[in-house]
């Protein structure tokens, strides 16, 4: 092990479990990527695209290469909160109430269409995001040391939708918007479908082996021990902090913005400009990292100003101005 480079077991296992990811969900590389710096960095994911985009085959494929199980529940506009932490069951036999756990209590929750879901069972899944625990009556249940929410939300279709409030979103280590993959990516995934097509009827095991949860954890020890400079330290935070007087870099950006990112803002970036760093083998954070996580943390954290949105200015631009505006130390 040189002096930059960082190479661990825990690192390899992690490595392995990306290469794999990528070989069945083709042409979304950032989204792999994603997924494993949120699971490093202990996080929940918000993802953004049309249909067909494999989001939900992306945590399929990422909760069968770890040691834990999936659920995925489709949110819709009668779903109750009780659909999601459980409800209380009573056992005539017993005379007894017995609480029922719900699909929650998995490892990683697929919600999918997240904003089609009401406001209270929203809130349900905030106290999960937020407390990692379930409160139904007056006791509060623990939720699985790893516990991992994996939203999506369609941008397409907006009708009979409850747009998630700021404090749910903020709630979201990152929020990733993808897109089409190019005429290569499409031709490989054909021929992907029509492998699993032909194998369907088969027995088929996977030589892939699933990383233990005590790998995960360890990894993510690793990630914390990720060292960062001051300086970097110090233009992450002035990253952050710009997003709050904008007007120190220019008064056009002081009419775009009405409110700026919070401090989980801060810890967000931190912990994935480390995570990615890690991933890329390296046991320093560089400001590249910074600035490549930047959009996704910060994109669904920032109130855009009606004037900004008359203007077509979108949250990615705005970030990305404000990126080019600070120096890099």
């Amino acid at each position: 092990m040189t002096e930059n480079n960082l190479t661990t077991s825990t690192q390899s296992a992690l490595l392995q479990l990306k290469n794999h990811i990528s070989s069945q969900i083709i042409g979304q590389e950032v989204l792999v990527e994603r997924m494993l710096i949120a699971l490093l960095a202990n996080g929940h994911i918000l993802v953004e695209g049309a249909p067909g985009l494999a989001k939900t085959r992306a945590i399929n494929v990422l909760s069968k290469g770890i040691e834990g199980d999936f659920h995925r529940v489709q949110f819709t506009p009668d779903l109750l909160p009780a659909d999601l932490t459980g409800t209380e069951i009573y056992r005539p036999q017993a005379g007894t109430f017995e609480f029922q756990k719900g699909p929650l209590f998995h490892n990683l929750v697929l919600a999918d269409e997240i904003n089609r879901a009401p406001a209270k069972v929203q809130a349900a899944l905030l106290e999960a995001m937020a407390e990692r625990q379930i409160t139904v009556g007056s006791a509060t249940y623990p939720l699985p040391q790893l516990f991992m929410v994996m939203a999506t939300q369609n941008p397409i279709e907006q009708e009979g939708t409850y747009p998630l409030p700021e404090a749910q979103l903020d709630r979201f280590l990152l929020h990733i918007k993808i897109d089409y993959p190019d005429a290569t990516h499409e031709k490989s995934i054909l021929h992907l479908a029509r492998a699993e097509a032909q194998q369907a009827s088969q027995t088929k095991t996977s030589s892939f082996q699933p990383i233990s949860q005590s790998s995960i954890f360890a990894a993510r020890n690793e990630v914390l021990e990720i060292f960062m400079a001051d300086k970097l330290e110090d233009y992450l935070l002035q990253i952050i902090l710009a997003t709050r007087t904008p007007a120190a870099y220019g008064k056009d950006l002081a009419g775009w913005l009405q409110y700026g990112a919070s401090p989980r803002a801060s810890i967000a970036l931190d912990r994935c400009a480390r995570a990615k760093a890690w991933l890329a083998q390296r046991n320093f954070v560089g400001p590249e990292d910074i600035q490549d996580m930047a959009v996704d943390v910060l994109r669904h954290r920032l109130i855009l100003s009606y004037e900004a949105e008359a203007e077509g200015i979108t949250t990615d631009y705005f970030i990305k101005e404000l990126l080019a505006r600070i120096a890099v130390p």
